[in-house]
């Protein structure tokens, strides 16, 4: 299936009428789980998810049903990260860096200004670094399917101006996820970053109670972030992806041949999803600037050189411990501290 940026941005109106993907039950489903989210309804992950779902309803001829409940419709990151661990939902996507509230050292793949492109970060994820984070999931009692999926590298928008070098983050009051890593990061500008669950920073910067936000491309399209930000600043300050969890008692209760058909579905999908948000991150800032969009590039080497000034670096190894960090830097190809 090829997504388009019309498709992305328009989102699927057959869908929208029911507020959230669900599978049609099968008249005797032997599971029934619930998967939530926390991106709109036209975001790849959802459309490659629902796929995945009725692939596995089909597979287990029935047996598996996955109701998709997008949007934060069952509540911020940090309620239905609860969920997932209590088996108020059966699965969850959850970007590492807001995991980390929960497994600490999950969120050292978001380490600023880290990865260089794509193909550092996939051959990161998908070798020893993701296998090391994978290991760190599971001692909290959670299930993780072996793929990540694609959230993007992240850029920074304001409604004040053009961010183009560290100078211009020196008191900028900006939106951040719940979660230590970005807090730190921006501390280390100078910024006054304010901890805000997603569902609520369209409010946030329509309001002004923060100046910007920094977000994916697809992400600062689907959510509409347009309409209350002027200025995007190509960063690429963070990789972030998406590790999709599992409740263990829900996964264990799965006989091994539906586990196999749930995984590799899921998997597959993660890897289909990955392509089209390359797709549409390509594009999209042609599509931003249709929309009022100000956009202009950035340095990295100039934020990386305020981040290890300010310690930042220094500060996270110690942090993570030297067995992570070398983890990191072996994947990354260079020293961060």
């Amino acid at each position: 299936m090829s997504i388009s940026r019309r498709t992305i941005l328009q989102g699927a109106t057959a869908a929208a009428t029911i507020g959230t993907f669900q599978v049609a039950r099968a008249q005797t489903p032997e599971f029934t789980y619930k998967y939530a989210n926390n991106l709109p309804l036209a975001h790849p992950l959802n459309v490659r998810a629902a796929e995945a779902m009725e692939k596995i309803k089909a597979e287990t001829n029935g047996r598996v049903v996955i109701q998709i409940f997008p949007n934060n419709q069952l509540g911020s990151d940090t309620d239905m990260l609860n969920q997932v661990r209590s088996g108020g939902v059966e699965f969850f996507t959850l970007s590492p860096l807001i995991l980390s509230t929960l497994v600490p050292n999950a969120s050292v793949s978001g380490i600023g200004f880290a990865f260089p492109d794509y193909d550092s970060v996939w051959k990161a994820m998908d070798g020893e670094l993701g296998t090391y984070v994978r290991g760190q999931i599971a001692k909290a009692n959670l299930h993780v399917l072996d793929k990540i999926w694609d959230n993007g590298f992240r850029q920074m928008t304001s409604s004040k101006g053009p961010i183009t070098s560290p100078a211009d983050l020196k008191g900028f009051k900006i939106r951040v996820p719940v979660s230590p890593l970005w807090t730190s990061m921006f501390k280390a500008f100078d910024s006054a970053p304010a901890s805000i669950n997603f569902a609520e920073v369209y409010t946030a910067l329509q309001t002004k109670i923060v100046d910007g936000q920094e977000n994916p491309l697809a992400i600062i399209a689907t959510a509409k972030l347009f309409e209350v930000q002027k200025y995007l600043s190509l960063t690429n300050h963070m990789w972030d992806g998406f590790w999709f969890l599992a409740n263990r008692r829900a996964w264990d209760r799965l006989p091994q041949d539906l586990r196999t058909i749930v995984a590799k579905n899921i998997d597959a999908a993660a890897l289909l999803e990955r392509a089209d948000v390359a797709k549409l991150n390509a594009g999209l800032q042609a599509e931003l600037t249709s929309k009022g969009m100000v956009i202009n590039p950035t340095k990295a080497d100039e934020f990386r050189a305020a981040l290890q000034k300010a310690g930042f670096y220094g500060e996270w190894k110690g942090k993570y411990g030297d067995e992570a960090w070398a983890i990191l830097e072996k994947a990354v190809g260079g020293k961060l501290a």
